[in-house]
Formats: structure tokens, C-alpha cells, sequence
């Protein structure tokens, strides 16, 4: 590559980050707006925290938001520097760790929700039992946290090289760890089982799901509410789809660079392919309105509150 050729290489990578860094900028706002207010709501209304069946997605959206006020303005900064800024090994450690750890999380966190969906409407009486309560819906939550961190801790943290492997012109540092790189096996575990797996599980989890609730509406048995959960099973339906949108190119990429063509799409991998997981944090509480009706009033009530006050003030400083 000639140094024109190079030149204009460059000029588009710093239009391509400036691009990307104005739209995470335009999204990451009314996301952390949007999360703030949940958080506020959970907080100020414990009876819907208590709620069995909110849990698991109140805790998604917990983890939901430390992804974007943590992991997602490190990937900012770097769309704004055009380079990992510090450049060293144990940023790059740390960042790829806070990385896998969130997305892993809340991808097992998703599929759980998922299965337990299905006993909350055709089974809920067996959360009545203590044991099925610890089996089905505490313990399955738990590892959902407690995996994802002790496994990217033992693989990423405990586990580091030499540290020359990182690119520091590449977000999250070329996602260049040890493991990745040096240990087929293990990658091709990571991809398959801690990313590819829990995906496979929210669709098939979702779409049965459907399938379910409609055929218990066509039989009439008025054991399963159609109206009371059509809407929960579309939005369901909705943030599994956008989990299948962000993470499926970036499964079906990288095990093909595993186990076949290690630069496969390389490039474009990296430019844009690599991009699409961040929509599921920007997105994810937009999504959540649907499935938290109390926490729309709740809104609509502040903004009628805060609109009939202003109502109030007006005319008496009319009169003044």
C-alpha cells in the first residue's frame, strides 16, 4: 500500500469513528435517561420489585445499565481518540474483561427469563414450592452472574500473556486475548457455548412461546389470558429479536475464523459487524416500556403532575 493509498485509508477510519461516535453519542443519552427512571421506579415501587416474574428482567435492566454507563463510553472514547487511549496491556485486560463479562451476562440472563417465561404462564404454580422457587428461578439467576464472571476472570485476568498481542487501532484492543487467539478449543467453547447457545435458546424459547399462548387461545380453555399476555410475548418476541440480530453475524464470523478461515471478514467484522452489539443496550429499555405498563403511568402521572403545577403557577403570576 502505497502512502496515498494509506493516507486515504486513514482519512476514512477518523470519518468512520467520528460517524460512530455521534451515533452512540445520539443514543447512549436518552438510554441512560431511560434507565435512570427505571431505576428510580423500581426503587420507589417495591410492589413491582417484589414481583416474581418482574426480577429477572429488573436485573437485566440493571446490567443493562452498567454496560451503558461503564463498557459503552470506553468504546465512545475510543471513536473519538481513533486509537485505544492508555495503551497498555492491563487497560486492554480490563476492558475486554468488563466487556465479555456484561455481554455474557445479559445474554444468559435474556435466555433464562426466556424458559421461565413458560412456567410463569402455563406452570406458575410450581413456584409456590420452595425448592422450585430456589431451583427454577433464584439459582438459574445466580449463575447467570456468577459464571460469566468467574469464567472471563479465570480465562481473561488470571490468564494474560505476554500482552504484545493487543491493537491498539482497534476497538476493545483487536478483542485480542490470550485465549482467542492461542487456544482454539477454548474460543471455540466461548463462542459456541457462552455466545451462541444462550441466543439458540432465546429464540426457540420465544417462538414456542408464541406457539403456546396461541394454541391455548384456540382451544378456549381460558386457563392462559390471551389479552393479559399477548403484549409480554410480543415484547419478549421483540428483545429476542434484537438479540438475534446483534449477536448471530458476530457468532456465525467468528467461528468461522476458528475453525475454517481465521481473516474472514475480517475488516468488516471489525468496522461494523462488531458494532451491532451495542443496540442491545441503547435499545433494550425502549424495548422494556411494553413489558412495564405500571412504570409508563407512572410517567404519564409525573409529566400530568408536573404540567398541572406549571398550569397553576401561570395564572397567579398573571394576576400578580
Amino acid at each position: 500500500m502505497n502512502n496515498t493509498n494509506m493516507d486515504t485509508f486513514k482519512e476514512e477510519k477518523i470519518v468512520l469513528h467520528r460517524v460512530k461516535f455521534g451515533i452512540l453519542l445520539i443514543l447512549e443519552i436518552p438510554s441512560i435517561i431511560l434507565s435512570l427512571l427505571f431505576l428510580i421506579f423500581f426503587l420507589t415501587h417495591q410492589t413491582v420489585l417484589r414481583v416474581r416474574q418482574n426480577q429477572g428482567l429488573i436485573l437485566l435492566l440493571f446490567i443493562n445499565f452498567i454496560q451503558v454507563t461503564f463498557d459503552l463510553p470506553m468504546v465512545m472514547h475510543f471513536n473519538r481518540l481513533g486509537h485505544v487511549s492508555p495503551a497498555t496491556p492491563a487497560y486492554c485486560t480490563w476492558w475486554t474483561f468488563i466487556e465479555y463479562t456484561l455481554d455474557g451476562i445479559s445474554e444468559m440472563l435474556m435466555a433464562t427469563i426466556s424458559i421461565q417465561r413458560h412456567i410463569f404462564i402455563f406452570r406458575a404454580h410450581m413456584f409456590n414450592n420452595r425448592l422450585y422457587r430456589y431451583l427454577l428461578h433464584h439459582t438459574p439467576l445466580l449463575l447467570c452472574i456468577v459464571y460469566p464472571i468467574s469464567f472471563y476472570l479465570t480465562v481473561i485476568v488470571f490468564s494474560s500473556c505476554d500482552g504484545t498481542q493487543w491493537d491498539y487501532n482497534s476497538n476493545v484492543c483487536g478483542f485480542a486475548n490470550c485465549y482467542i487467539i492461542y487456544n482454539k478449543i477454548l474460543a471455540t467453547y466461548d463462542f459456541s457455548m457462552d455466545n451462541g447457545f444462550p441466543i439458540v435458546i432465546i429464540i426457540l424459547a420465544n417462538v414456542t412461546l408464541l406457539i403456546r399462548v396461541i394454541r391455548q387461545k384456540l382451544r378456549r380453555r381460558g386457563t392462559v389470558s390471551w389479552k393479559k399476555q399477548r403484549r409480554m410475548t410480543v415484547q419478549l418476541l421483540s428483545i429476542s429479536l434484537l438479540y438475534f440480530i446483534a449477536w448471530f453475524p458476530n457468532i456465525l464470523i467468528g467461528l468461522i475464523q476458528q475453525l475454517l478461515i481465521p481473516t474472514f471478514l475480517i475488516g468488516i467484522q471489525f468496522d461494523y459487524i462488531f458494532d451491532l452489539l451495542y443496540l442491545i443496550c441503547l435499545l433494550l429499555p425502549w424495548i422494556c416500556l411494553g413489558l412495564f405498563p405500571e412504570f409508563t403511568r407512572w410517567i404519564r402521572k409525573l409529566l400530568f403532575h408536573r404540567n398541572a403545577a406549571h398550569n397553576i403557577v401561570r395564572p397567579r403570576n398573571n394576576l400578580s
